[in-house]
């Protein structure tokens, strides 16, 4: 098959200019998500002169009446005994806050640069994209500025939450998530991108680990015309089971391959057998999502979620395949309560430099839309692929650690895809111990093993 091409030409840019009341509206949304009874924020901030309690200086001049997909590089200064990078940043003040008696003056834009990370400008207005159409992480002001692994914007929301404390007196707690109010969220996700596949891997694996019996074994199983090895759901729910988790499988619902080559699903969708096998994993307490394929329309979203055996709450795209000008109002159209697709390929962390759900911003009506985007935070094949990192086995938790850290302190949802295609024992690259490992790890750190579907009506219900 031909490889996949990036597309020779771009949407056309449809953004209006974002004036500062809608950029602070945003971010006020937003705070009031990320932490738990948080006053009514129209009261407490605004710009100089407002009589907000909370005073912050709007520094951007006029970049967001422009189509620049950067702002001048970010001043770094330190907040939590971590230098961050503070875009829209001109003051000469040292002090981030200045505190008077029942007033709090921001000395730095956190609305603008918050806004900016969040709402995904960059990549709205950037030409680049890679052989997937994506926008990449080289193009990234994440990447150039070297903080991909940092949730810059919790960052921001926490200078604010002390400016919000101090005016209120009282203490905001960030977010807890289930019945046992557990510090962060962990979302346990699997793209089935194949069931019929795994033979010729499995072979590999058996071969590299000189395991002649597993070699046998597999031979045998494909003469008999057993399932392939990758058609595992029931294992793979089974093995998150152990964590007292549920599984959320991202189901491709179009086995056709896109225009350029790329294939979709090497199973049928519609087929009695597998609609029947999705159901018992549904009854089971697994979620059941939308795979989009590669290349969807966005007239075909809500068609293909329609050959699933129930609507599905989710949606992430194939190869993480999203055109920031036209997917997000398409997956509104299609009437799907989350997405989950905006992670990048090539690193774990924070794409929107944030560790909480959020909603994208409508660039054509200035607005937030009214999904929710769950982010991706780690993906099995950025561990090692030879295109992105090439961490050995033993280097995958300690380097992931870190981003949990961030996470929980924050309240925030530690969202993992790990295909059904790794879960072979033979693999040891990225298979089910490094799996478990990290499964592990969020157990032990407490967090609160959610689907998409809860984590997103956790959100809506503020």
């Amino acid at each position: 098959m031909p490889a996949p091409v990036a597309p020779t030409s771009l949407p056309p840019l449809a953004a209006a200019p974002v004036p500062a009341a809608a950029r602070l509206a945003y971010v006020r949304q937003h705070f009031a998500r990320a932490y738990d009874n948080v006053p009514d924020l129209a009261i407490l901030i605004g710009p100089p002169g407002s009589g907000a309690a909370v005073e912050i200086n709007d520094n951007s001049v006029d970049f967001f009446n422009q189509t620049l997909p950067c702002p001048p590089a970010p001043n770094w200064r330190e907040w939590r005994e971590k230098k961050l990078p503070f875009f829209f940043d001109n003051s000469t003040e040292k002090s981030i806050l200045t505190f008077k008696s029942d007033r709090v003056f921001i000395t730095t834009d956190i609305i603008s640069a918050a806004f900016y990370l969040l709402s995904g400008w960059q990549e709205y207005f950037s030409p680049e994209r890679d052989r997937h159409g994506r926008f990449p992480l080289a193009a990234s002001v994440q990447k150039q500025f070297g903080f991909v692994t940092i949730p810059v914007v919790n960052y921001y929301f926490d200078i604010l939450k002390s400016a919000v404390e101090h005016v209120t007196g009282q203490a905001l707690r960030p977010r807890r998530w289930g019945p046992a109010q557990a510090p962060f969220a962990a979302f346990i996700t699997h793209d089935v991108d194949s069931l019929h596949g795994g033979w010729g891997t499995a072979a590999r694996y058996a071969l590299r680990q000189r395991q002649p019996l597993a070699l046998l074994r597999l031979l045998a199983n494909k003469l008999r015309n057993r399932p392939a090895p990758w058609h595992n759901l029931a294992h793979v729910q089974a093995e998150t089971a152990r964590y007292g988790a549920n599984s959320t499988f991202f189901v491709l619902a179009e086995n056709q391959p896109a225009p350029n080559g790329t294939p979709n699903a090497d199973y049928a969708p519609a087929a009695p057998a597998l609609q029947n096998h999705l159901r018992q994993l549904a009854a089971a307490g697994a979620e059941i999502g939308l795979h989009s394929s590669y290349g969807t329309a966005a007239a075909r979203l809500a068609t293909e979620a329609a050959r699933l055996p129930a609507a599905p709450a989710g949606n992430r795209f194939h190869y993480l395949a999203w055109e920031p000008r036209t997917t997000p109002a398409a997956v509104a159209a299609a009437g799907f309560t989350y997405d989950s697709t905006l992670g990048f390929a090539e690193h774990f962390g924070f794409r929107n430099s944030y560790c909480l759900p959020f909603f994208p911003w409508n660039f054509e009506q200035n607005k937030a839309h009214e999904f929710l985007e769950i982010p991706l935070t780690l993906m099995d094949t950025t561990l090692n692929h030879p295109y992105y990192l090439q961490l050995t086995p033993a280097q995958i938790v300690p380097a992931v650690m870190p981003v949990l850290a961030e996470i929980k302190s924050f309240g925030g949802v530690f969202t993992l895809l790990w295909h059904n295609a790794n879960f072979d024992p033979l693999n040891t690259l990225n298979g089910p111990m490094q799996f478990h490992e990290i499964m592990a790890a969020l157990l032990q750190n407490k967090a609160a093993f959610l689907r998409g579907n809860e984590i997103a009506q956790a959100l809506l219900e503020k």
